[in-house]
């Protein structure tokens, strides 16, 4: 299907009206491949927004958006997934982040499923299902997580842009798995306020897109500032493939996959260097205690687990209540040894345009692999664990990044990171457009 930035170039030209637009979307929405998907779908206000005097000049054109159930819409509970928040009172105003695609003419489609309280990167929900991955229609398959329902609604054609969220992987991991764009933005470039906060040191907003193009639009929309592209070609890019942990154990889809993505890229020619970045390493040594994730998510959910703990899944209850054993002097040095960290790695790889990685090291597993039960817990939290390993260095890096895929059309989708640290989202998106231009083209071919 036609990206948001063709499709805008359609309406502008009258060769498409965004009734239609929005009916196609929301025919997507309600079919059987969307099962899972939404938590509720607003077609009165999307179709208001849709044909609103102006705003396919906007720069969302009035095209659908999907919106995470972690960011609040004026008037709608915001329940991050969860069972034990379903009755909390309706937000009084939109997030920063609904508010600002609003004003740039966004459709909001409706509400999309997660993991609960955005605390896993499988995407399995046990209260309300788990979207199916849309690349595999015979063998119902994981979305990835947390951003479960945006992912999907993207690669099903049921919105544009799907709003999100990342603290450990949550937009590139499933973008990943369901064969489309993700980007992660440095965080400090995205208002969090009206989001549902897990780590308050870790989350970004950000958002899944069909397209590299797309994927700058809503950058620009989420961050309120221009994107400075300086168009360079991929002749003149220097890239750094990480062997430290990122290229362990890899499924062979993904290995054959990335390394025929590095290659793809070396022959557009890029400028490819193996480093070892060994301080990857030493994430397990300076985490030990339970992360930023476990503490911060325990600071904001410990009056609610002592009311309505049983309400709770209990994966996600585990691993938060985690974060009650933490110690203040933990946490500090925790703090320092993320800086320190985060200053070895930013010069190690300060030459380069990019670090290229699969973003995570399987496919798709099968949601009966990993569905809520006992049985499961095992097989769930191993996944779990690969699915983060890679992404999840970005965030303590407080980097930006963007997942690209690089499958043959056909099988399940792998997806390419580029990453970099803070500040170089500009740089990463420009030469993100090259090495998707050549991706696309050797996918073609």
């Amino acid at each position: 299907m036609n990206d948001l930035c063709a499709t805008r170039d359609l309406l502008l030209h009258g060769r498409t009206d965004p009734r239609a637009e929005l009916e196609r979307a929301l025919d997507a929405a309600r079919s059987a491949a969307n099962a899972h998907t939404f938590l509720g779908l607003a077609p009165e206000r999307a179709l208001r927004e849709a044909t609103a005097p102006g705003a396919k000049t906007l720069p969302l054109a009035g095209l659908p958006v999907s919106i995470k159930d972690l960011f609040d819409i004026a008037g709608e509970t915001t329940a991050a997934g969860s069972a034990v928040l379903a009755d909390a009172p309706p937000a009084r105003a939109d997030s920063t982040a609904v508010a600002r695609l609003r004003a740039a003419g966004a459709s909001l489609i409706g509400r999309t499923n997660m993991s609960e309280f955005a605390f896993s990167g499988v995407g399995v929900n046990p209260h309300h299902g788990t979207p199916a991955n849309p690349a595999d229609p015979a063998t119902p398959r994981i979305p990835g997580g947390s951003s479960s329902g945006a992912a999907v609604s993207v690669a099903t054609g049921a919105a544009f842009i799907g709003l999100g969220s990342d603290t450990g992987g949550s937009i590139r991991i499933p973008a990943a798995l369901c064969g489309i764009v993700g980007f992660k933005n440095t965080a400090r470039l995205t208002p969090l306020e009206g989001a549902l906060p897990l780590s308050t040191t870790l989350d970004t907003v950000c958002a899944m897109t069909h397209s590299v193009r797309d994927a700058i639009v809503a950058h620009e929309v989420l961050a309120a500032r221009k994107v400075a592209l300086r168009g360079k070609p991929l002749k003149q890019a220097r890239f750094a493939v990480a062997r430290t942990q990122m290229l362990d154990g890899l499924e062979p889809a993904v290995a054959q996959a990335f390394e025929a993505a590095v290659g793809t890229l070396r022959d557009a020619g890029a400028q490819v260097e193996e480093i070892a970045l060994d301080a990857i390493s030493d994430l397990g040594t300076i985490q030990s205690t339970g992360g930023f994730s476990a503490a911060e998510s325990f600071a904001w959910h410990r009056q609610l687990l002592a009311a309505k703990g049983d309400g709770y899944d209990p994966r996600v209850r585990f691993r938060i209540e985690r974060g009650a054993t933490m110690k203040a002097w933990e946490y500090i040095d925790l703090v320092r040894a993320r800086a320190d960290w985060m200053a070895r790695v930013a010069v190690a790889i300060d030459r380069f345009d990019a670090v290229l990685s699969p973003t995570v090291p399987i496919t798709a597993p099968a949601i009966a692999d990993v569905a809520p039960g006992a049985e499961r817990d095992e097989a769930f939290f191993r996944v779990n664990a690969l699915l983060l390993r890679n992404t999840s260095v970005v965030n303590m890096l407080d980097g930006c990044a963007i997942s690209l895929p690089c499958h043959v059309p056909g099988q399940l989708p792998v997806g390419l990171m580029l990453w970099h640290g803070a500040m170089h989202d500009d740089a990463l998106l420009d030469i993100s457009l090259a090495a998707e231009a050549a991706l696309n083209a050797a996918r073609a071919a």
